[in-house]
């Protein structure tokens, strides 16, 4: 057997080092380089790497107008807002890292998979943290019919593959990544090369087989994948499971899909049956109050291929410190600092004595341009203290000479609020339709000021 060769991984970026130092000099990181202990790969008579090689055994270059391909084949789940996410359903072979905090439901969610899809896709179970028993009680609990459901207790990649190429599955769930190991390394499990070489085998043995295989991946306390950041670049897809604390509703975002949209958004409640589909999200992110109140904004925002209606809440107070503060939970700091400086600038209101705090309702974080313009319509709204009149969404742009530019997709996001009983909307010029909307007044604006106007 050929000795093992020893290399330092940089867990930032996955740049590979002969020898241990400082500063990567890939990413510039500092103090990012683990060891990694490369498995010597046996050599067959051809002279190809043993399971590297092609369909001829070995490597050749090919035309890419010699490719016979076709659409993926696609496997509805049964979970809706599952199969939304990853774009329509599961792909055949591919491999899908969820993660999120602990205890947010990742476990509950893939075992409520497995069920749904037992009689059309047998699946395999492989947990390296729970016992069958907790398995099984966690099963019973949900009120899961998992007869057929076949479950594995093991961490070692090298007696898995074995147990999964012998039972054939079509879907696997690696409960977690963090646990499996290698007998082949020296490291402890859940280190860089540990969890680096566990994912590398799963995700060549999905290819080779087509088998489908979900991963549990636990997250640092910075909220991103626990270990080498190159884990989230092997994989086909990377979601995240999102959740305020105290809050029994449960976001799924995908970050990463190969074969689908990314930012797309799966929205869940826990309940004592496990996750419950939300079929109407835009409902839960309102506050639901019949009477409006002063710093309440409604916009209307876009995730993936789905417009969702968000409010946006803020409260402007004055503030007893010579440097006031500007707290943004939902949006972008930097981005509320600018607007307010753009709403002095061009808007003629000053609030560099006031306190300034915008929240998002739901715990959803808003990543596009479109809800500056309903951010600063509720820090209006608080400063006056003085609440919209009619039931009210607006989105668009705010620009740094205070113009009010438009944003994707315009009619499905008026469509939304009319479908949801909103009587006025606040758009830029160029997002109003040629047709109106019945019993939804389109007010249409230029510049910064004639919003602000039309809250007068």
């Amino acid at each position: 057997m050929a000795k093992a060769k020893t290399a330092y991984v940089c867990t930032e970026c996955g740049a590979n080092f002969n020898k241990w130092q400082g500063q990567c000099d890939a990413c510039q990181a500092w103090n990012t380089l683990a060891e990694f202990v490369l498995e010597a790969s046996p050599v067959n008579a051809k002279g190809a790497r043993a399971g590297y090689a092609g369909e001829g055994g070995a490597a050749r270059v090919t035309k890419l107008a010699d490719v016979v391909h076709g659409e993926e084949t696609r496997t509805a789940t049964g979970i809706g807002e599952l199969d939304r996410v990853l774009g329509g359903g599961l792909v055949e072979g591919s491999v899908v890292l969820i993660g999120g905090d602990p205890g947010i439901g990742k476990s509950t969610l893939l075992l409520q998979t497995l069920g749904a899809l037992e009689a059309r896709l047998p699946g395999l179970y492989v947990t390296g943290e729970e016992s069958l028993g907790q398995v099984s009680s966690r099963a019973s609990r949900l009120g899961l019919q998992l007869g057929g459901l076949r479950c594995l207790t093991e961490t070692c990649i090298e007696r898995i593959i074995p147990q999964l190429a012998k039972e054939k599955p079509r879907l696997v769930v690696i409960d977690s990544i963090q646990t499996m190991y290698s007998d082949q390394l020296a490291a402890a499990p859940g280190s860089v090369s540990q969890v680096r070489e566990a994912a590398a085998r799963l995700v060549r043995f999905a290819k080779e087989t087509g088998i489908s295989v979900f991963l549990v991946g636990h997250v640092t306390k910075e909220g991103g994948i626990a270990g080498p950041r190159v884990l989230e670049h092997m994989v086909d897809a990377v979601l995240y499971f999102e959740g305020e604390s105290g809050s029994r509703f449960r976001i799924l975002r995908a970050f990463k899909n190969r074969f689908g949209a990314v930012n797309e958004l799966g929205v869940f409640a826990m309940s004592e049956l496990g996750l419950k589909e939300v079929p109407n999200p835009s409902a839960i992110f309102l506050s639901g109050s019949r009477e409006p109140q002063p710093g309440s904004a409604v916009m209307v925002t876009r995730e993936g291929t789905r417009p969702l209606l968000v409010e946006v809440q803020a409260l402007v107070d004055q503030s007893p410190l010579s440097n006031p503060r500007r707290v943004a939970l939902g949006l972008e700091q930097n981005r509320l600092a600018m607007l307010l400086a753009v709403m002095h600038r061009h808007g003629g209101l000053a609030i560099y004595d006031q306190d300034v705090f915008v929240n998002v309702v739901g715990g959803i974080r808003i990543q596009e341009t479109a809800a500056d313009l309903p951010v600063l319509l509720a820090i209006l709204s608080s400063f006056r203290d003085r609440p919209m009149d009619l039931p009210t969404v607006a989105f668009g742009e705010v620009g740094l000479s205070g113009e009010i530019r438009p944003v994707p997709n315009g009619e499905e996001r008026l469509r939304e609020a009319a479908t949801h009983g909103f009587r006025r909307a606040i758009v830029p010029r160029a997002n109003a339709p040629k047709k109106g909307y019945k019993d939804l007044e389109i007010v249409a604006v230029d510049r910064l000021s004639d919003a602000l106007d039309a809250l007068a």
